[in-house]
């Protein structure tokens, strides 16, 4: 490969992590306005009883409460993870520290499908694991705080993944990783049926 490819190959690698980072910026803009439109809804339906309860005369002595709309609870931000023809590989969702990946119904991903053991497991999940613990040792991470990770399978098929105690600063090599092997694990289900 020449040098021209390789440095083609680099501007098209950093394009996709650009376009990358801005669906996501882009989704977690929509969640936000959907918590908003939420709020808003809540807000309005509030001030619609009072301005029944000022107009219509109360007929009986006693106080009638006015029903109040049940608390907006925040939701978990799910970002579907696709392939680039728009089918849906998994949701993840992230709460503070926590990443869980929820694949998708309709695929039956088996876990001894290649890359997900040997890249996934092996060369994500456990280096980071190791690397926290290496971090640990010296000191420099509270032991409590190292990676961990939980797979939930039903029989061979892939459910769930929950990986806890992620720093912000892997969320996107994480993203980007799972992606890929979903992906190629995608590619080599449609190729054996």
């Amino acid at each position: 490969m020449s040098e021209e490819e390789r440095e083609k190959i680099r501007k098209i690698a950093k394009l996709r992590a650009i376009l990358e980072k801005r669906v996501e910026d882009m989704e977690t803009e929509l969640d936000g306005l959907k918590t908003l439109l939420g709020l808003i809804d809540s807000t309005l339906l509030k001030e619609s009883f009072k301005r029944a309860e000022v107009v219509k005369p109360v007929q009986t002595p006693q106080k009638q409460e006015i029903p109040q709309p049940p608390p907006v609870k925040p939701q978990k931000r799910g970002i579907p993870l696709k392939t680039v023809t728009g089918d849906v590989l998994a949701q993840i969702y992230t709460e503070k520290d926590v990443i869980q990946i929820t694949l998708a119904e309709d695929k039956n991903f088996d876990i001894n499908t290649p890359p997900f053991t040997s890249f996934f497991v092996e060369r994500v999940l456990a280096k980071m694991q190791e690397k926290d613990k290496e971090d640990a040792g010296k000191g420099k991470l509270d032991p409590d705080k190292t990676v961990s990770f939980d797979i939930k399978q039903d029989g061979n098929i892939l459910r769930e993944i929950t990986i806890r105690n992620l720093r912000p600063e892997r969320l996107r090599e994480l993203k980007s990783s799972i992606r890929w092997t979903l992906e190629k694990m995608y590619e080599r289900m449609k190729q054996q049926t």
